[in-house]
């Protein structure tokens, strides 16, 4: 059916401050559905109050609200602008939130606005627990024995029929908050009277646990003549009992036998068609590990944080469609963006492994505990992909920025074997470190994971991992032959790593690569395996044969993303990055992105004209100079680029800067050495004197007894800052030497060989 006539205007609503649960992914979809509107000649309103868009950039949008997205303002808007549609599952749990209050108020119908895309009443069977739980049996799906419970006496009534662990999930909202696990009465009512109080409607589904089993999920899409595909499968690796937003999760999933791929694949088809969903929907499984015995845990009826990246771990440009599917249009009637030349209703195909792991604001909240459960605490996340479990768990591990280039960890190193158990035995952030410490130990992979709960498939992996550190560290710098250089980039290690275990410094092990001639090739996520010709470019490196990536000749300019969203650095910089790729496109300038973070719009697959979903480290990105701008040597510079912007990606990039800058590589815009003289504390403490402008007195140091000289001079307490880093991390004040011979120990880690001020 082509797209409907009686549809002129469209207001959508964004997903408002970026908070833990809901991060940029609603931008790019926002941002992607105000495109897929206005390519359709429908005129696009917008109602959004985060400033820090894409979405709400002016183009974006024929007119725009930044207001507060609350009923009564959005009431007043579509008073003044009249839209004949509404759409609101591109916006989160906000935007489903709002779309049930407007409707229930009898807004929507008091003005004749039609809720597009899914119904009210399909996102209420997805959202209300109870009407979900009766749709589930109806339909012959297996659901965890659970009640819906309005008081905290009747959740502990049902306790005491079922007893213990029992999960709390509360109604309309995001992220699992308000959630838990509950092992006893006492946290049972301490989970149930929170989340009473943050649902919306003063609802909890109280469920038997299934924690342990494998989770799975499945991102899905249904247009409204009933056609319905399967847009990627994703595994997470931590068993049930961690919110997927804060599991390692992989795609497509490794673990399965066929038939209970396609037993769920099955169940997600019927289970959204029964729905009645149009559009992208997120339906999760828990899996027995050793049956074929399954329950539904949750559907998500709109975008959410698993669409963006089952959107970037295939290519298939989930928003968009769901946006055309919104006004009418069916999945055989929309063609592919990225190939070109097929429809919206082919299933992707994905020949590469992708790994996601979570990005935690634990380096800012020292004190907070970092065990994980069924309430999200990730700040956001990174992506990585390459043709094998090990490779892509490698590359995000670097991605995440927390000072590790593999597996290995001073922190977990240094603990007894009772605290190591105790770390894979009740999940945290360091888990996978833990993972790889008790294989070094010998502990065995069959007793990993049954201390861990994680399948077999992805401890083996790890174990490969550290297989290959010991027989690096068993080579030595002698014994780093071409064939034991290659299987270790194959793996996925850095050359740091390399170097570390082997003994030689990375840029060493960087030269002997390039004399032996291994060098990472480029490969293409297209959607369809290579079956088709895709046109957009979006490149993942890996060491194996054949390059894939096209580098045409012209002027071209690389972009440093931001990486992972974490607090002191959101999608501002994203917003940065996308508007510096714009600009070089704008002045006939090929512009080049490289980021991996699967939430954000530059990782788009039209932002820019080349894409590389790659971490964002010297090595990482020197490998891209040279695919796009051709070898060069010291001194000189590639031959074949402009050089890389720096300035618009975040701490991220500009701690990049000068690195790249010694490496040869033109860095654009403010000279490096004016940029160290702001992010170095010693040498803008200096310039502030010359400047003659006041400062408290201080003093910078490098090493702890400088500090302490430092800080007895001044008096206690000082305040103590690094250099290079991000939103005031790791700045406190210490109140005497020992607080301050503590600190400098985190300090250095956090900003090695970079002054302290103090």
């Amino acid at each position: 059916m082509p797209k409907r006539k009686d549809l002129h205007r469209v207001l959508v609503i964004g997903s408002g401050p970026i908070v833990i649960g809901q991060a940029a992914e609603f931008d790019y979809s926002g941002t992607q559905a105000c495109q897929s509107l206005k390519e359709e000649g429908l005129e696009v309103i917008l109602i959004n109050s985060n400033p820090a868009t894409i979405m709400t950039d002016a183009q974006m949008a024929d007119r725009i609200y930044l207001e507060p997205l609350t009923p009564e303002f959005v009431e007043r808007v579509i008073a003044r602008e009249r839209p004949q549609g509404l759409l609101p599952t591109l916006g989160g749990q906000v935007g489903l939130n709002l779309a049930r209050e407007l409707a229930t108020a009898g807004v929507l119908d008091r003005y004749g606005v039609e809720l597009l895309g899914t119904s009210l009443a399909a996102i209420q069977k997805a959202e209300d627990r109870g009407e979900f739980k009766a749709l589930m049996k109806a339909i012959g799906e297996p659901v965890p024995e659970s009640t819906i419970v309005t008081t905290v006496g009747a959740a502990l009534t049902f306790a005491e029929k079922t007893g213990y662990p029992l999960i709390v999930r509360p109604a309309y909202t995001l992220g699992g908050t308000g959630g838990g696990i509950a092992r006893d009465d006492a946290e049972l009512i301490e989970v149930v009277s929170r989340g009473l109080k943050l649902s919306p409607i003063g609802q909890c589904l109280i469920e038997r646990s299934v924690a342990g089993w494998k989770e799975i999920e499945f991102e899905v899409i249904r247009d409204g003549a009933g056609t319905v595909i399967t847009v990627c499968s994703m595994e997470n690796v931590d068993p049930v009992g961690v919110h997927t937003g804060d599991s390692i999760v992989v795609a497509p999933t490794q673990t399965l036998t066929d038939r209970e791929y396609q037993m769920l694949r099955s169940a997600a088809l019927r289970i959204i068609t029964a729905l009645g969903i149009e559009g992208g929907c997120n339906i999760q499984f828990a899996l027995h590990p050793r049956s074929r015995e399954y329950v539904v845990i949750e559907v998500n009826p709109r975008v959410s944080r698993s669409s963006a990246l089952a959107s970037k771990a295939t290519g298939y440009p989930i928003a968009k469609v769901a946006a055309k599917i919104a006004i009418g249009l069916r999945l055989d009637e929309i063609r592919n963006p990225v190939t070109g030349t097929t429809w919206a209703a082919f299933e992707p195909a994905v020949d590469y492994c992708v790994v996601k792991i979570p990005r935690f604001p634990f380096d800012k909240f020292t004190g907070a505990s970092r065990t994980l459960g069924t309430q999200m605490k990730a700040t956001g996340e990174v992506m990585a992909i390459d043709r094998t479990f090990p490779a892509a768990l490698m590359k995000a591990i670097r991605s995440l920025e927390v000072g590790r280039d593999s597996l290995e960890h001073p922190r977990i190193q240094a603990l007894d074997d009772g605290e190591l158990r105790r770390l894979l035995v009740e999940p945290n952030d360091e888990r996978i470190f833990a993972v790889a410490e008790a294989l070094r130990r010998g502990w065995g992979w069959e007793r990993v994971s049954a201390l861990t709960g994680i399948d077999k498939y992805f401890v083996r992996g790890v174990e490969a991992i550290v297989a290959m550190e010991k027989e690096l560290a068993a080579a030595g710098p002698r014994g780093l032959d071409r064939g034991l250089l290659t299987r270790a980039k194959r793996l996925g290690f850095p050359d740091s790593a390399i170097g570390r275990l082997t003994g030689l410094p990375a840029r060493e092990v960087r030269r002997l690569r390039r004399r032996l001639g291994i060098r990472p090739v480029y490969k293409m996520v297209d959607t369809c395996a290579a079956e088709f010709a895709a046109t957009t470019p979006y490149y993942y490196s890996t060491y194996e044969g054949e390059n894939e990536a096209q580098s045409p000749p012209g002027q071209k300019a690389i972009v440093l993303g931001a990486g992972p969203i974490r607090i002191g650095q959101g999608i501002e910089f994203d917003y940065s990055a996308v508007h510096a790729a714009y600009a070089l496109r704008d002045e006939g300038v090929q512009s080049i992105i490289i980021n991996n973070n699967p939430e954000t719009v530059s990782t788009d697959f039209n932002t820019s004209d080349r894409l590389y979903f790659e971490p964002l480290t010297l090595e990482d990105v020197l490998n891209v100079v040279e695919q796009e701008g051709g070898p060069w040597e010291p001194g000189e510079g590639p031959p074949g680029i402009l050089g890389v912007v720096c300035q618009v990606g975040g701490q991220t990039a500009i701690n990049l800067a000068e690195p790249l800058h010694r490496e040869g590589v033109p860095v654009l815009g403010t000279p490096v050495a004016e940029m160290d003289r702001a992010e170095d504390r010693k040498k803008f403490d200096q310039l502030l004197g010359e400047l003659g402008i006041p400062r408290p007195p201080g003093a910078a140091a490098v090493t702890v007894d400088e500090a302490v000289r430092a800080a007895g001079s001044i008096g206690y307490p000082v305040l103590v800052r690094p250099s290079y880093v991000l939103g005031g991390r790791a700045m406190e004040i210490v109140y005497n030497e020992e607080e301050l011979r503590a600190y400098m120990a985190q300090a250095v880690e956090v900003s090695e060989h970079r002054p302290v001020l103090v």
